[in-house]
């Protein structure tokens, strides 16, 4: 057995988050770049050229690349053969307060949903956890905004409305948000399981590289005709209208009830932030 030190934890959840505030990814940032130039819409190509201009601002004087820096969603996966000197979740929480206080971020985090009293340090995160086997734990986050994730749902539909009733429920939802999630966007589409499980993984969605596949046959085929259709709708950056409402689709799946048909869109903004790391 490896006993970690938690203090090793809080630094890396720290690290990460102030990364992800300031540095977009390069896979993310080259899919902007090759937007600008596939672009019909002139009033969307500025749009792109201005988004990159201030994720480059944002890369070179260490500043967040939006004004919301969003609610910490953290997912963890946990070696079998470790074992921590304390509280794993305090450890990863204590991360967040230092990346909110030391980078100057935005505090968005309320006490309660009704009397939304500011926690004042962007704590608690939302921390997903995983047992896997071995001694390492990989620890992935993501500060997720509230415009984009307000867009973000999750329907129980029914087996017979099927591939169909997914796309149909999909495209609706991307048009009627419109502007409002930031796009261009990354599309995290979880199928099956049951109403938790199908956020979840529509979450660990938007996780994924950029420019991977699904392994299923099924869901790598509809990512792409799905992102070929969303950027058929003419929402465009920021909802000026274009070619490019979305970078990306990510569709994961899980078995589920005979009965059921679950399915849950979360919506990112173009800027994507994640960063990983393994201790």
């Amino acid at each position: 057995m490896r006993e970690l030190n938690l203090n090793d934890v809080t630094k890396t959840v720290r690290d990460l988050l102030l990364d992800a505030n300031v540095n977009i990814g390069d896979d993310v940032l080259e899919k902007i770049r090759s937007a600008i130039k596939t672009e019909k819409s002139e009033i969307g190509k500025t749009v792109l050229e201005q988004i990159e201009e201030n994720d480059l601002i944002a890369r070179r004087n260490f500043v967040p690349m939006c004004q919301d820096t969003g609610i910490v969603v953290i997912f963890l996966e946990v070696g079998n053969q470790i074992v921590f000197d304390g509280d794993i979740y305090e450890a990863v929480n204590q991360g967040v307060i230092e990346a909110y206080k030391d980078g100057f971020l935005r505090k968005s985090v309320v006490n309660h949903p009704i009397e939304r009293i500011n926690t004042k340090d962007n704590s608690p995160a939302i921390i997903h956890t995983k047992i896997v086997s071995g001694d390492k734990l990989k620890i992935s986050v993501a500060p997720k905004g509230g415009g984009s994730e307000n867009m973000s749902l999750v329907k129980m539909l029914i087996p017979a409305d099927g591939k169909d009733g997914i796309k149909k429920l999909v495209l609706d939802t991307i048009f009627h948000s419109g502007g409002k999630p930031c796009p261009p966007l990354v599309v995290g589409i979880g199928i099956g399981g049951n109403l938790e499980k199908a956020a979840i993984i529509a979450k660990e969605a938007i996780f994924r590289p950029i420019n991977d596949q699904a392994e299923n046959k099924f869901d790598r085929e509809l990512e792409a005709e799905l992102l070929k259709e969303i950027n058929e709708l003419g929402v465009g950056p920021m909802g000026f209208g274009g070619t490019t409402t979305a970078l990306a689709v990510k569709v994961n799946s899980h078995p589920c009830h005979i009965a059921s048909l679950p399915v849950a869109v979360n919506i990112q903004c173009h800027a994507a932030r994640h960063k990983e790391a393994t201790i």
